[in-house]
């Protein structure tokens, strides 16, 4: 069952990945080792495993420094992975940390649908299972989701294409093209349905146009998030669907990818349309600076990594950790308990207020 909205989320995500959505916890004070996220505590000083997927953009790596350090100081042993292996290797991971005895496993995964078993080795062994950023699919094991709002995401910028075109070129139509993450990454579903809420309405009414007749999710995706896959299916769009037509606008739905569509463009000589992006990384934020590309998403890492910890802290005490929203997730199996922060569009213009405490992106603002 799934709520409209943020239902809208998961369902497409269920409708095209599979069942897919997100994750949660469960009831009151039971014992860790119960199959909810309720917990009785647990020692000061305990083993938290992170396991994250592969370095695939700069907040990936940025979270494993905010966890190494953010654990340690609250007082507890961190035992941070990333699976550049692939799912069998974050597999291997996660029956290690329950075997090391993790009491909390926070788990960015490549694919959620694929780590079922592992995660009822961890609820078995009572530790409590914590879904960081990425979906954990068709699993009960599975106690809370921390995350940005990814349909969120994906409604900033399907409107800031529309706002990037219009303030290039006042009246449509505009020609654009779609661009999708990685199918086994299930938020890049969300992203792209959030997307399509602000993009389809103008499809249909004539204002956009998808001159390569690509418009399905299945059509956009980038397999592994990999820059050089994005750019090549832009040079094969170029070439077949723009030898005289004008390209408007690309829907991007991360920065890595902006940067490789962009690059493709500039290599076949062509102007460069409004392009978007996500995760602030430092050579968008030049990019956006320089008057290239478009649009970002403003996602903090430091403040989703903290409330990661700080659902820890709360398990440790026996108490629950936050949540606000505990009703619209569903991972196929369960509904769980999310907390959702809230995204930024960020662009030329508003640059230096998004990232005036940013000590590295705020200087690219000046």
């Amino acid at each position: 069952m799934f709520k409209l909205n943020k239902a809208a989320k998961s369902m497409a995500v269920v409708l095209a990945v599979s069942a897919l959505a997100l994750t949660g916890c469960g009831r009151a004070a039971t014992p860790a080792a119960s199959s909810s996220g309720g917990a009785a505590g647990f020692a000061a000083g305990s083993l938290i495993g992170v396991a994250l997927p592969q370095k695939t953009s700069e907040n990936w790596v940025l979270a494993e420094k905010l966890f190494n350090d953010g654990l340690s100081q609250a007082g507890f042993k961190g035992d941070v992975q990333f699976a550049n292996g692939g799912v069998s290797e974050q597999q291997n991971q996660i029956s290690s940390m329950v075997t090391k005895g993790a009491k909390v496993i926070i788990v960015g995964a490549i694919d959620g649908a694929q780590l079922g078993t592992q995660l009822k080795q961890a609820k078995d062994a009572g530790a409590t299972v914590i879904a960081y950023d990425r979906l954990l699919l068709n699993t009960p094991n599975v106690d809370y989701y921390v995350a940005y709002d990814n349909f969120k995401v994906g409604e900033l910028q399907g409107q800031a294409l529309l706002d990037g075109m219009k303030a290039k070129k006042p009246n449509g139509p505009y020609n654009i093209e779609l661009f999708a993450g990685s199918p086994d990454d299930a938020n890049s579903k969300v992203f792209f349905d959030g997307a399509m809420k602000v993009l389809q309405p103008k499809i249909d009414d004539g204002t956009l146009k998808v001159v390569s007749g690509q418009k399905t999710f299945p059509q956009a995706v980038t397999q592994g998030w990999k820059a050089e896959n994005a750019q090549k299916r832009m040079d094969s769009l170029l070439v077949g669907s723009y030898s005289s037509a004008s390209l408007d606008g690309v829907l991007s739905p991360n920065d890595t990818l902006a940067r490789a569509i962009i690059t493709s463009v500039k290599a076949a000589g062509k102007p460069i349309p409004t392009v978007t992006g996500q995760d602030s990384e430092v050579q968008s934020v030049k990019s956006i600076m320089a008057g290239e590309q478009y649009s970002t998403i403003n996602k903090d890492t430091t403040a989703l990594v903290n409330h990661a910890i700080d659902m820890v802290k709360g398990l440790q005490k026996g108490t629950k950790p936050e949540i606000n929203d505990p009703t619209s997730y569903n991972n196929g199996v369960k509904v769980v308990p999310a907390y959702l922060l809230v995204p930024k569009i960020v662009t030329k213009a508003n640059a230096a207020e998004q990232y005036a405490n940013d000590k590295v992106l705020g200087p690219l603002t000046k």
